[in-house]
């Protein structure tokens, strides 16, 4: 989903870009033809060839159990920390040699969710995953501060939740939501911190074109926090509602002071401006 995204993004903006992947996209899951290479995350895999005449590597990738982050690992937690620490470090490896100057990972604000409640969110603090999959996550972004050196610089963007419209044959994130709310379901009170994919997007574009000397203020291997709002399921309903006349009933309003915010000064004083607003556009 979010691949997809960037991969749109970068197109608007007149870059060309290769995807890499596992297996091929759809010839019409993108606006227009992107050429493709295949890309495992298995760690014994020789992937050099993929990084021929590329000049940035953007991992988007996670091999998981379908439809799940958290607990992504299913029955196979050993083969899940093989492939998406060892086999995701093993393509930084061959990119860097291959010459690619920057690197980008998508990593997650699950890398801070032992923090405790109510406290806001910086890339400096002590992380504390809580799964298996905010551990790996941990763990690429400490392997990148290793690979890091003056001709290649890796930078992880520690994502909210991705919301947007999806791309075709799938779903986005809120589908179901909005179904049970159409149905007359009692939907649970909820509030959490969002991100636009195309704002998410963005944020990739700009650590591809900022200068490496704005970037290393922030360290050899930058860690970047990438969120824009705080959204209530009551209010995110709401402007469903608004928008297509469904009503159903809705859920009372969560708790916003127990929701870790995340700060995103560093990506703000580089320039970032996300949309500010729930943007349901494609969604409905």
């Amino acid at each position: 989903m979010v691949g997809r995204f960037i991969v749109e993004h970068l197109l608007e903006h007149g870059y060309t870009v290769v995807a890499a992947g596992r297996t091929p996209p759809d010839p019409d899951f993108f606006s227009r033809p992107v050429a493709f290479r295949p890309l495992s995350l298995e760690p014994g895999a020789d992937e050099r060839a993929a990084f021929s005449g590329i000049d940035a590597f953007v991992h988007a990738a996670f091999a998981h159990v379908p439809g799940r982050y958290r607990g992504g690992e299913g029955g196979d937690p050993e083969g899940f920390v093989r492939r998406n620490v060892a086999g995701s470090l093993a393509r930084f490896a061959e990119a860097k040699a291959a010459g690619v100057a920057r690197a980008v990972f998508l990593s997650s604000r699950a890398v801070y969710d032992g923090i405790a409640p109510g406290t806001v969110l910086t890339e400096d603090m002590t992380v504390a995953p809580t799964s298996l999959y905010g551990q790996i996550k941990r763990d690429v972004e400490t392997g990148l501060a290793f690979m890091a050196s003056d001709s290649f610089l890796p930078v992880s963007l520690r994502a909210t939740g991705v919301h947007g419209p999806a791309g075709p044959g799938q779903t986005h994130k809120w589908a179901e939501l909005f179904a049970a709310f159409a149905r007359g379901d009692v939907v649970t009170p909820r509030v959490a911190t969002e991100v636009h994919g195309d704002d998410l997007a963005s944020v990739v574009r700009l650590v591809l074109t900022e200068s490496v000397n704005q970037l290393a203020v922030f360290g050899p291997a930058p860690v970047l926090n990438v969120s824009d709002i705080l959204l209530d399921h009551h209010d995110l309903l709401a402007a469903f509602s608004t928008l297509t006349g469904v009503t159903g009933p809705m859920p009372g309003r969560s708790d916003a002071s127990a929701v870790n915010a995340m700060d995103c000064a560093r990506l703000v004083a580089l320039g970032w401006r996300p949309r500010g607003r729930l943007d349901l556009t494609g969604m409905t």
